[in-house]
């Protein structure tokens, strides 16, 4: 594993964005067992108003992987949003919180045919898929429902790619529609997904010119499509620049407005980009060393109970980070890595930290809302953090 990925001090427009009752100083003398994951719902409220005020007609469909946690779901569920789900137990996660299964995107487009029939028993009647396998398993267990065809499209500008194992091209979508119509199904929109965390502001509007396609060959057809999906992909802010939503949906509305006709429904998928910045996570040094590429950090977190998406990504998902006492030392570079047995456990490469670090000091990791909790498993027995919300006035809690 390469040591030369430097991991900078977050910039400084990234303090603003730090929820204000979980700075490091406003948390005062931590006291909570960690590793711990704290949650503001107020930053994913405001953000999620954020996101209406610039796609007003767009509805919103929070991407359940992303952070199952119940008070996020009920957050969201008060917040007038719905939901997109990847199995039959993330249907079960919005229907316990409240949410409205009937208005559920089913949209993992290869599904056990036992999730299909359940899901559709219990409600859903929206199903994505890529294939034709899938259309005959729809037909067979969810007869009549309305389904949507995930297109494959350029996603390189994105820190996670999808379309290796997602999507198909546009004359495949058109035949696949044509089949589904003639199984009984409900011919009913398009969706795609240009990567997760995708730094690219061309990227919506470029996948949407290939559903304009797609609407230009089914109109041959007789076959208008009533829902276009955006899918997610929209970027939370870490450490590295990504493009402010304003801009990306000023050309997602563009690109809209270009199209041969414009799909009734509009629908997004967004995940990361309501919760991760709502979201520090808090773990303890457990140890200092070095060794002979320089200082390491053993946190009591890493990527098997809380980080896996910074061991994914080689170290280069740069997180921001603080400590107890920033201002105590220089900063070194340090490597940074977890507390299992397993030496691919480790995040972060050349992460500025004060040079006296010591045990027993607490780390604090930002815009660590998306994907802790949810990939976290008790790997060697270390157990992944525990969470605790407020709503930016109250307390810490466990509600």
């Amino acid at each position: 594993m390469s040591t030369q990925i430097v991991h900078t001090a977050p910039p400084a427009h990234l303090d603003a964005h730090w929820p204000v009752a979980l700075t490091p100083g406003s948390l005062g003398p931590f006291g909570h067992p960690t590793p711990v994951l704290l949650c503001d719902t107020s930053v994913i409220a405001a953000r999620y108003a954020a996101m209406q005020a610039c796609l007003p007609d767009t509805a919103i469909s929070y991407a359940v992987k992303c952070n199952p946690a119940p008070t996020v779901l009920r957050s969201l569920v008060a917040l007038g949003a719905g939901f997109e789900i990847a199995s039959l137990f993330e249907l079960e996660m919005v229907r316990s919180a409240g949410g409205d299964a009937g208005s559920a995107l089913y949209s993992n487009t290869v599904k056990p045919a036992g999730h299909i029939r359940d899901a559709y028993q219990g409600g859903v009647r929206l199903f994505g898929f890529d294939g034709e396998g899938e259309l005959h398993k729809l037909a067979a267990n969810a007869p009549g429902s309305k389904v949507y065809v995930r297109l494959r499209v350029n996603d390189n500008q994105s820190l996670f790619p999808l379309s290796e194992k997602f999507g198909t091209s546009v004359d495949e979508a058109c035949r696949l529609l044509l089949l589904a119509r003639d199984l009984g199904l409900d011919v009913y929109g398009v969706t795609f997904h240009v990567g997760s965390q995708c730094a690219d502001a061309t990227a919506w509007p470029r996948a949407i010119a290939q559903c304009g396609v797609l609407l230009r060959l089914l109109k041959r057809h007789g076959i208008g499509l009533e829902m276009l999906d955006i899918g997610g992909g929209f970027p939370a802010r870490y450490c590295d620049p990504v493009p402010e939503f304003e801009e990306i949906a000023a050309g997602i509305r563009a690109a809209l407005d270009r199209l041969p006709h414009r799909p009734p429904v509009l629908v997004a998928e967004p995940g990361r980009f309501l919760v991760a910045e709502s979201g520090v996570l808090v773990a303890t040094v457990i140890g200092v060393d070095d060794r002979r590429d320089g200082p390491w950090c053993y946190l009591d977190v890493g990527g098997y109970n809380g980080m896996m998406e910074a061991v994914q990504t080689g170290g280069r998902w740069r997180f921001p980070l603080r400590t107890d006492d920033p201002d105590s030392s220089p900063l070194v570079p340090f490597t940074v890595t977890g507390p299992t047995c397993d030496s691919s456990d480790t995040m972060f490469y050349g992460a500025l930290l004060p040079a006296d670090l010591a045990e027993g000091q607490h780390v604090y990791i930002g815009s660590a809302g998306a994907y802790t909790t949810s990939y976290a498993s008790h790997f060697n027995g270390f157990p992944p953090p525990r969470s605790l919300f407020t709503d930016g006035r109250s307390d810490l809690t466990e509600w």
